[in-house]
């Protein structure tokens, strides 16, 4: 790489932590929550389904409705801020306070929109009448009508304002304390003759270095810190599950997934289909991983080459390549794609650069108040982060084709399993453009083996951390968990999913670690929505080679729409059926397709 990958832009959010405009913004978030607060104690709580009238009630609905979404659009835009500035510097104490004072004073907001869902539930069927009226409050009538059904788990009043103060100590804290451990540990390590401080996510990136001496030293040093840290992660990952488990019991939830699932607007069919076919794949897959072990001289395949490289794919990108791979394989597949991801390069909307106190990972933000997004990943040259980006970008033109839409926030509220389409559409377009390029030539293996390896992640590797989350979930009911008993909990997931595709004494049981989707308080099993977005957009991308540019706009809309409707509704838009197990594995079966290639070749 001859110029070091770019770091972003925040300044047109805010100039810096001194900017009077984020100061102001803070204390008009509190000015509006307390009017809020006071207009419900008034007008709204005293409203039920017995003494109110439709036609009263739409337009106190239709002013909330205005009230909520600019409220959320501010406080949305200073959390990203804040959010931004921490998690690629994890050193900046001053941000990290300001976030905790934000925090804490949006906990009354928090509050607020408990109260309401639970009033939500009270109007009973004069909420649907009072949606029948043009005005906001129609326009949002499936949010409405969404939280008026969760408000059925929800705890008492007090219970769930107690909750959502006691979590900035608690969950929320525990998750904070994993995310500074894992960002700002550095390790030595030699790398092309020369001795580096490398942080945990640069070292982590050398999975998949050409280098199998490389690869296998960073893995054993990479062991060797978990090992260190395990114990503090180990009871962070405790202090999370319970709480959430803890506050899924009161609520009344079947279970942890219970939640998850509501979240992600689908039923446990759909989910159940879906890892039926998953699971049915995994010899295929397996088949995949031996093929992998032979091309690189090994009887078995070690989890330090899982993501190795072969051939001319080892050969690393500058950032300016990767960006114009980028436009123009987005161009082919739409010229507003295209424009969209010029506009992120050029106005510096991407952190790129690997640094210590930088979170490991990648992801993408929007910043509603300037209809724009920031992505963050750690570029090392591969042509795997030139797919992270690809991902990350995708994510960006899913905000895009909200803000042209005119969506509001409360409009855009999109479950994790429709929030990867976009991603992993654009994943799939740079991929097929390539693959089709580079056809009957020796590039094709290595661009297989780039995709198919991304491909086990999401797949086979999710699924693992579906098990794992699973059945720690199961245990941490019981009693709290030691650090080798969740890394052996890892690892039998991690069995039950690679099987003998990979040399079982050389897995990867510290993966619960770093991770950070396990520590997330308010979202359990973050794992298999990513699962559902590649296989959702791979059945999407069949459509549009079916029909060519008349999918564009079609596709558009959807994105635009992932917040107004449940995953089975948008997909059947397209004629798909979600909880047909048939869908997945038709999905799957171009996955497969790609692994037969990949053994022919090899």
């Amino acid at each position: 790489m001859t110029t070091n990958p770019p770091r972003w832009n925040l300044s047109n959010i805010y100039t810096s932590l001194e900017d009077p405009r984020l100061q102001s913004d803070m204390q008009w978030c509190q000015t509006q929550t307390s009017l809020l607060e006071a207009r419900f104690e008034t007008e709204l709580q005293p409203l039920t389904r017995e003494n109110t009238h439709p036609e009263a009630l739409t337009p106190l609905l239709n002013q909330l409705v205005d009230d909520l979404n600019a409220l959320i659009l501010k406080t949305a835009t200073i959390d990203a801020y804040l959010y931004g500035l921490i998690t690629t510097n994890s050193f900046d104490k001053q941000a990290e306070q300001t976030l905790s004072r934000f925090e804490i004073a949006r906990v009354p907001f928090q509050n607020l929109l408990v109260r309401l869902r639970a009033w939500f539930g009270r109007l009973g069927k004069a909420l649907p009448a009072a949606l029948r009226a043009d005005g906001s409050a129609k326009e949002h009538a499936f949010t409405l009508l969404e939280e008026a059904e969760q408000s059925r788990y929800q705890m008492s009043e007090p219970e769930e304002l107690l909750a959502n103060e006691m979590t900035l100590s608690g969950g929320s804290a525990w998750d904070k304390l994993q995310g500074t451990l894992t960002s700002q540990k550095t390790v030595p390590f030699e790398l092309d003759g020369k001795m580096e401080e490398l942080p945990m996510p640069a070292l982590i990136n050398l999975r998949s270095h050409p280098s199998a001496e490389v690869r296998e030293r960073a893995y054993r040093t990479e062991q060797s810190v978990w090992e260190e840290l395990k114990e503090p992660l180990a009871a962070c990952l405790n202090g999370v599950k319970g709480e959430t488990i803890t506050l899924d019991t009161h609520r009344g939830r079947q279970d942890s997934l219970h939640a998850s699932l509501d979240m992600a607007r689908i039923d446990r069919a759909t989910l159940n289909a879906m890892l039926a076919a998953i699971q049915a794949s995994l010899p295929t897959f397996r088949r995949y991983f031996q093929a992998k072990a032979r091309l690189l001289g090994m009887e078995k395949l070690p989890w330090w080459s899982l993501l190795a490289p072969l051939g001319e794919s080892s050969a690393a990108f500058s950032f300016e390549e990767a960006e114009q791979l980028i436009l123009t394989h987005f161009g082919s597949f739409s010229e507003e794609l295209k424009d969209f991801a010029r506009t992120a390069f050029e106005q510096r909307w991407i952190d790129a650069e690997q640094r210590p106190g930088k979170r490991g990972g990648a992801y993408c933000m929007e910043i509603p108040a300037l209809k724009e997004s920031r992505v963050m990943c750690n570029f090392d040259g591969s042509l795997d982060q030139v797919m992270t980006i690809a991902h990350e970008l995708g994510h960006g033109f899913h905000n895009y084709c909200a803000f042209k839409a005119d969506k509001t926030p409360l409009q855009t509220r999109t479950p994790m399993t429709l929030a990867e389409t976009a991603s992993i559409m654009c994943e799939t377009i740079v991929f097929n453009a390539i693959l089709a390029s580079v056809r009957g030539t020796p590039d094709e293996l290595p661009i297989l083996e780039s995709n198919l390896s991304g491909c086990g992640e999401v797949i086979v590797d999710i699924y693992s951390r579906f098990l794992f989350e699973q059945e720690v979930f199961k245990r941490r009911a019981q009693s709290t968990l030691s650090a080798d008993e969740i890394s052996e909990i890892m690892l039998d997931a991690q069995r039950q999913s690679y099987g003998d595709g990979l040399d079982e004494n050389v897995l990867h049981k510290y993966m619960w670690t770093w991770k950070p989707h396990y520590y997330s308080p308010s979202l359990a099993f973050y794992n298999y929505p990513y699962a559902f977005g590649q296989l959702f957009a791979t059945g999407l991308y069949a459509i549009f080679q079916e029909r060519g540019q008349e999918f564009v706009p079609e596709y558009m809309q959807l994105l635009a729409s992932t917040g107004e409707a449940s995953a089975a509704d948008l997909a059947a838009r397209f004629g798909i059926d979600i909880r047909d197990q048939a869908f997945w594995a038709a999905s799957l079966r171009v996955i497969a397709e790609r692994i037969e290639r990949y053994i022919q070749l090899s």
